[in-house]
């Protein structure tokens, strides 16, 4: 069985219809056991109100519910919005109130749940919470620079677009087994959940705590047969600390496919030592391109004429991938229909290109002339950490929002390569002195900044400065504060070692 994303049903129900779909963090359910629950889902979701165009939150971490949930939103015609429980209830309530959403499923609890100002709104189930745009299969929202998370709104037409790329160009075989560890709410998981739909595959959702590098999580692959392997290099290179991570162990592992950041060139050599007869593809794009754009296959060729920096590969079919005064920029159906309630936005980011839909993504790259993409890095100061991309200024608004509204910077601290390490944060002070200097922050910041920001937006420390330097054009000079720290921790073990 498989389900048709053009047609929005399950189709060949003659064909496997026992094998496994979802195999969850607390069930497996059959593909006949899917399509059971994704329409039950369905009369729930109705009976809530629910309807064509109407976005629904889904809540979760990877309980087989929440795939059952995307896909009853597929057939019901409502676009889903997902959300992982590493996300804080503050960011769920704020896109909720961008949605005009009264409900949301918790597939924790396997049921919905109203939020508490419901009452507020006189028709909890009226029109007008259907979106402008319509026919879309997703919204997913990102990291704002005000601090409020931006819906990007994905159309049918886009996900259709993704999974026929991956049908066609990504040698999956019949019936692939993806590794799904990425949360929902980052669109790297999009290949996973449209990937098994439209192939007939099955969908391992392996939950946070099950994904620590060592012998349980490669033998729960192995147990599974996971033939595709789906993450960010960062998330990869994690699991290099297993000897077990090899081909030996996972056999039917036959494809890496990365996505979300740099693939260094030093994890593709190891990779092709572990698995030398699996394809390690390299792929690019942001969010606003239905996961990516752009799409290598790293082999030794490759390896051997690009040491130093891998190249991001060419444009997906049916798209676009070209360089305008220096920046990124894609057209094509997978192209996002625009910002949720963001005009001024779409106004700067989204423009027309031979009748298609393009966007200018904000990275610095370039073209050879074969055709050839490259990435230089980003124009403004969003950074991507272990795959997750990050508003700098998100996490400063969040600083600022704590007592006693610190004036900070969050500073990303980057490797050799130029990816980024860490992020830490610069809170002006106003003394004279900075060593003595107390900052106006509570002892538990950590736990308070938990409650806006998801963990891998927490800065790992809180660096006191008299004053936060700015550039000529009066922004925050966050490229000499990440030289400022550099350069203390080189005095400083400059001064061990003397000692």
């Amino acid at each position: 069985m498989r389900f048709d994303l053009a047609e929005s049903r399950f189709v060949d129900r003659d064909h496997r219809p026992d094998a496994p779909a979802v195999i969850g963090a607390d069930r497996t359910l059959s593909w006949l056991e899917l399509e059971a629950a994704a329409f039950a889902w369905c009369g729930a979701a109705v009976a809530q109100g629910i309807g064509r165009d109407t976005p629904v939150i889904v809540r979760g971490h990877k309980e087989a519910d929440f795939f059952v949930a995307m896909t009853g939103a597929l057939l019901l015609g409502a676009p889903f919005v997902p959300v992982d429980t590493v996300y804080p209830d503050e960011r769920m309530r704020r896109i909720a109130r961008a949605l005009n959403a009264a409900v949301y499923f918790d597939a924790r609890r396997a049921g919905f749940e109203r939020f508490e100002w419901a009452e507020d709104f006189a028709q909890a189930s009226s029109p007008r919470q259907t979106l402008r745009e319509k026919g879309l299969a997703y919204v997913l929202f990102t990291s704002g620079t005000t601090g409020e998370p931006k819906g990007v709104q994905i159309g049918r037409e886009s996900v259709q677009s993704l999974a026929h790329w991956m049908a066609a160009d990504f040698a999956l075989g019949a019936a692939p087994v993806f590794l799904n560890q990425a949360p929902f709410s980052f669109d790297l998981s999009m290949y996973e959940v449209f990937g098994t739909l439209a192939l007939g595959g099955t969908i391992v959702m392996m939950s946070r705590a099950a994904c620590l590098p060592g012998p349980t999580f490669i033998e729960a692959l192995a147990r599974a047969r996971v033939s595709a392997w789906v993450s960010t290099p960062s998330f990869a290179q994690q699991q290099l600390l297993e000897p077990r991570f090899a081909q030996h162990s996972l056999a039917s592992l036959n494809t890496f496919l990365f996505c979300g950041e740099m693939l260094p060139v030093s994890l593709a050599r190891r990779l092709r030592e572990r698995f030398p007869d699996a394809r390690i593809i390299n792929t690019y794009g942001p969010t606003e391109a239905t996961v990516a754009a752009s799409w290598i296959v790293v082999d030794d060729a490759v390896l051997a004429a690009y040491p130093e920096r891998l190249p991001i590969g060419f444009a997906r079919r049916d798209g676009e991938v070209f360089v305008e005064g220096g920046e990124l920029c894609i057209a094509g159906p997978y192209v996002m229909r625009g910002y949720l309630n963001r005009a001024d936005l779409n106004a700067t980011r989204m423009f027309s290109r031979d009748g298609q839909r393009a966007f200018r993504t904000g990275d610095l790259g370039s073209i050879d002339a074969d055709g050839l993409l490259f990435c230089h890095g980003r124009i403004d100061d969003q950074v991507k950490l272990n795959g997750y991309r990050i508003e700098l200024a998100e996490i400063d608004a969040a600083l600022a929002a704590m007592p006693g509204g610190v004036h900070a910077a969050a500073v990303p601290l980057r490797r050799a390569d130029g990816s980024v390490a860490r992020i830490v944060a610069f809170v002006e002070t106003g003394a004279n002195d900075e060593k003595g200097a107390q900052l106006s922050l509570p002892d538990d910041w950590r736990v308070r900044l938990g409650e806006r920001l998801p963990p891998y937006m927490i800065p790992s420390e809180l660096i006191p400065c008299r004053m936060l330097p700015l550039t000529v054009n009066a922004k925050i000079d966050r490229a000499r504060l990440a030289d400022d720290y550099r350069n203390a921790l080189m005095d400083t073990l400059t001064r061990s070692h003397g000692r």
